[in-house]
């Protein structure tokens, strides 16, 4: 396996205290006994920038290696022409967005939550289908902690996807339990945000 193929290629920051070093790092760190997973469930989470933006990455990989791709959202509304919708549906990917926006902006938020289970419905069907080798849930993790839909309604249908699909879920407060039963979880930390400091959303860079 070549670095760049290698989740686990080191840099030269310390892998145990995180310290920058000034020499790379000469130990192997990857583990022994390394298999291969029918497929993996991976969360992005936390309050930093990049969690759909990873995703749409992967879904991009998973495109060039010939699989069939769906996006599911559940915050951002259809209406937003947002890019990453714009190049998928290009690739050919199926594009679900169920979302109705910020939730702040709503004037009929129930409506927003009957939405918001539509598409967990249909999200749903997408697994149990199992049709496609990829499935990126973005901002699913919103309906679990707004209280729109339980979390084991949302944790055990994941759980027991066909074998062979693969889930990426995105948003903050990812739950517990979501967690628990992920293959990869990574918390994506803001160091510094543009917008915080009055700067607005950039075309290209942030949507």
């Amino acid at each position: 396996m070549s670095d760049a193929a290698d989740p686990a290629t080191p840099t030269a920051t310390d892998t145990v205290s995180g310290t920058v070093t000034d020499t790379a790092p000469t130990e192997d760190p990857r583990p022994d006994g390394l298999r291969r997973a029918d497929s993996l469930l991976v969360v992005n989470t936390g309050n930093g920038k990049g969690k759909s933006s990873s995703a749409f990455g992967m879904m991009v990989r998973g495109v060039a290696r010939g699989w069939n791709v769906a996006v599911v959202q559940f915050i951002k509304s259809g209406d937003w022409s947002v890019g990453e919708e714009k190049v998928g549906r290009e690739l050919g990917v199926d594009w679900h967005a169920f979302g109705e926006g910020f939730t702040w902006d709503s004037n009929d938020m129930s409506n927003d939550i009957a939405h918001a289970r539509e598409g967990w419905d249909a999200a749903c069907g997408l697994m149990t289908a199992g049709e496609h080798q990829l499935l990126i849930f973005d901002e699913l993790t919103y309906l679990a902690s707004f209280g729109w839909i339980p979390v084991d309604d949302i944790v055990g249908p994941i759980r027991d996807r066909p074998s062979h699909v693969n889930v990426i879920v995105t948003g903050r407060d990812a739950p517990a339990e979501l967690i628990e039963i992920a293959d990869t979880v990574t918390e994506m930390t803001e160091v510094k945000h543009a917008y915080t400091r009055g700067i607005r959303a950039m075309r290209g860079i942030d949507y």
